[in-house]
């Protein structure tokens, strides 16, 4: 990484701080008037600073946004003193909704109950609720079905930055490995 300007870095890591959600890193450089690249080192830069620092702020790369948070070794500290109350962990079929949607997105409530077989609409809804899912837009067919994705607030639960860093389907690395040996013989 090259030389960052000190005051563009300070104003960039005012924003996250003020912002208390995730910036968009587009978002970022135009309020900055810089680019994109520009600031994406400068949020890089921030990273690792806060990182080398091991205090008790991260910043941390959702998708294409950047936030300010706490990190996890204080959550219970954080709780405590914002009287905060750890919600509660999903079920068994919000999980595996959520983890169709993850997989699959963007995907419909139709194509969802087909692998699980059961009706999930009120599972859904209590995924939007906890900002986990969200309506991505409409598919061009009768009806026009809306379709569902996953939010950064699913990415910073699960603390992941992108949807490349999901773990891998159980038999997916058998498929694959099953791929790359018909092509050695081939």
């Amino acid at each position: 990484m090259g030389q960052v300007d000190p005051q563009l870095k300070n104003a960039a890591e005012a924003v996250l701080f003020a912002s208390g959600a995730p910036v968009e890193l587009e978002k970022l450089a135009q309020g900055l008037q810089i680019s994109n690249g520009q600031a994406l080192e400068i949020c890089q830069t921030l990273r690792e600073e806060y990182a080398r620092r091991k205090g008790g702020v991260q910043i941390v790369q959702l998708a294409e946004s950047w936030q300010m948070c706490s990190v996890e070794a204080y959550a219970q500290a954080v709780r405590e003193v914002m009287d905060l109350k750890r919600s509660t962990p999903l079920s068994q079929a919000a999980s595996e909704v959520l983890a169709v949607i993850a997989y699959n997105q963007p995907v419909t409530k139709a194509f969802v109950e087909q692998v699980r077989g059961v009706d999930c609409s009120g599972v859904v809804a209590n995924l939007i609720a906890r900002e986990l899912i969200e309506e991505k837009g409409r598919l061009e067919l009768p009806g026009r079905p809306l379709v569902y994705g996953t939010t950064e607030h699913f990415l910073r639960c699960f603390r992941i930055s992108s949807l490349n860093e999901l773990p891998p389907l159980p038999g997916e690395d058998a498929v694959e490995q099953e791929d790359s040996a018909g092509e050695e013989t081939s």
